[in-house]
């Protein structure tokens, strides 16, 4: 059985990642991008699906592990009875071709190692054709062909690459597995020494840009390198997760596929990383989302693919059993086809976060915001699926509105403060209805809160956003009273739900879910904008311990179990640590004009 999802750490190539387990196993990854069929996926099953084990004989989890300084370079140590041994693992910026670097290093003694390779692609569908060459093996199936260089002799057998060794102190024994498609040359091999060397320094190079000077810059470095190890490079694409169908519940249907770009993410990322001086990754996002975007404003999607693919199908990997046994295994997302009405103003948001950053507006770019305002006009008024992706009934979800009205209104401030050309008076009248309109139908008087939408008795955390926007000003008593009764209503031991899922039957699905991390955060700014700064700030130190010993964050948190939940590492949670941080040393908290 897979390790617990916060057991597992990541290291990537700006493609590509790879979930490495306490024990020395990579049972995740996906060649060559963080969309492609898994070659490792016993995540999702056992090691049958594929994966790469090295460690101490007989040994268990590493006595300790570390990121090697602010780096995606992973080094994992144990101590046995016969010595001290060092695992370290990365994954260079992808050159040529994608290499995952494994070098063993003996610290202390001389200690037994033994390494295990199960490739397996196609999801653990396919075993490849193995040939065995002077320095390891050659291993090819279909469109994908890989190398492994070993420093110590290889053997095969029960379609098992494995290699037994001992490593004495001072001794580096190096691997190197490398990926190329079949039909290419083989890539030039990698000097592991000269990788290891150029990895560092080039995230290290990296953080050196960030400019948060806050009161706990580990955990935002740390939050920092691991979006930016999310981030497709060839396109500036952000993934939301590395993962697929890690659940939000423990044996639940609740499971899907995260390796696409969120359109929503757009406006938290983008303040993220201008809020912490990363222009040019700002800048590379913005791209992306005009990009994907463009085309007709009503094919609007809410997620694409990492280069701005549409057709995302969702289909089941039968022969997967699914992490612990939560079926079905899910690639592609159904939600993609959703109408969700929020999603045209969260893309007139970030656009207009990169105006106020001093990111031009082009002609085209805005000629894509007009397109989209064209269709928001007539549009606004429709029932959606929401900003959760429920696959129940459409309801007019109050975030949704708030958010058409978010999109008028940062068009008005386009035309008003940028100059930009567009019918700003019709653009204001539409503003002021919808705001009417969601005070009079989404506003329950008797308790003095928000609803999830029209008519609805239940809550919903996105409603914390509605300052963050600039709709109401923190002190309006309506936005304190919503507040309050979030905290009350939707906190389980201390974190946020999104929504109570039995209520009403809100989003069509059986079963429960964890405590979502990003709401959780989002609860933070709120508790700061009203006021109740150390109550925020006591939530946010108790969020930072639910990190697992790397830094890394998945979707959701069992307080009960005490475990992760979701697929990691999430996006979104990381990005709500860097603006909770930012909000609570003193940056503005809302986006809006």
């Amino acid at each position: 059985m897979a390790s617990r999802i916060e057991d597992y750490a990541l290291v990537g190539d700006l493609h590509t990642g790879a979930l490495v387990g306490r024990d020395g196993g990579i049972d995740w990854l996906c060649l060559p991008r963080f969309d492609s069929p898994a070659c490792f996926a016993a995540l999702l099953g056992d090691e049958s699906a594929g994966r790469w084990r090295i460690a101490p004989q007989g040994a268990g989890a590493a006595t300790r592990r570390r990121y090697a300084g602010d780096t995606l370079v992973l080094e994992s140590e144990w101590d046995t009875g016969d010595g001290t041994v060092r695992l370290t693992d990365f994954m260079p910026p992808r050159g040529e071709a994608a290499d995952i670097v494994r070098i063993v290093e003996g610290v202390a003694g001389r200690v037994p190692m033994r390494s295990d390779l199960v490739l397996r692609f196609d999801y653990g569908h396919v075993v490849p054709w193995v040939r065995h060459t002077e320095h390891g093996i050659t291993a090819i199936a279909g469109p994908d062909a890989v190398w492994l260089h070993a420093g110590v002799p290889v053997e095969s057998h029960d379609r098992t690459t494995t290699a037994t060794f001992t490593v004495s102190a001072g001794q580096r024994i190096p691997f190197v597995l490398t990926h190329q498609k079949s039909h290419l040359p083989k890539p030039r091999p990698t000097d592991p020494e000269r990788a290891l060397a150029g990895t560092c320094r080039f995230w290290q190079e990296w953080i050196g840009r960030h400019t948060y000077d806050g009161p706990w810059p580990d955990a935002v470095r740390r939050s920092l390198i691991l979006l930016k190890a999310l981030t497709y490079a060839p396109t500036g694409g952000i993934v939301a997760a590395a993962t697929t169908s890690l659940p939000e519940q423990l044996g639940g249907p609740r499971n899907w596929d995260y390796r696409y770009c969120w359109l929503r993410d757009a406006t938290f990322t983008l303040q993220a990383l201008l809020g912490t001086g990363y222009v040019a990754e700002a800048k590379a996002w913005r791209e992306w989302l005009l990009r994907a975007v463009a085309g007709d404003p009503a094919d609007l999607q809410i997620m694409y693919g990492l280069d701005g693919t549409r057709r995302l199908t969702e289909s089941t990997l039968d022969w997967l059993p699914g992490y612990g046994g939560a079926a079905p295994v899910r690639v592609g997302n159904a939600a993609a086809g959703q109408f969700q009405l929020d999603v045209w103003g969260e893309v007139l948001d970030g656009l207009h976060l990169s105006r106020a950053a001093g990111i031009a507006a082009t002609e085209d770019g805005w000629d894509v915001q007009r397109a989209l305002l064209d269709f928001l006009e007539g549009n606004w008024r429709r029932p959606d699926n929401g900003l959760w992706e429920v696959r129940g009934p459409q309801r007019h979800f109050v975030h949704s509105k708030v958010m058409a009205w978010t999109g008028f209104d940062r068009a008005v401030t386009a035309v008003q403060e940028s100059g930009l050309d567009g019918p700003a008076g019709r653009w204001r009248g539409i503003r002021d209805e919808i705001h009417a309109e969601v005070c009079a139908r989404g506003f329950d008087a008797g308790r003095n809160t928000f609803t999830q939408y029209y008519g609805s008795a239940g809550l919903d955390a996105a409603l914390l956003l509605l300052p963050r926007v600039g709709f109401l000003p923190y002190d309006d008593p309506r936005v304190v009273g919503t507040v309050e009764a979030i905290g009350k209503e939707l906190c389980q031991d201390g974190f946020l739900l999104r929504y109570r899922p039995e209520h009403e039957g809100v989003d069509g699905l059986p079963g429960g879910e964890g405590a979502f991390l990003a709401c959780t955060f989002w609860l933070v700014e709120a508790l700061r904008g009203i006021g109740r700064r150390d109550e925020a700030a006591a939530l946010f130190e108790r969020l930072l311990g639910l990190r697992n010993d790397v830094g890394m964050l998945a979707e959701e948190y069992d307080p009960v179990t005490g475990r992760q939940l979701g697929n990691t590492p999430q996006a979104f949670s990381l990005v709500g640590l860097v603006n909770a941080a930012r909000s609570l040393g003193g940056a503005t908290t809302k986006t809006g004009a």
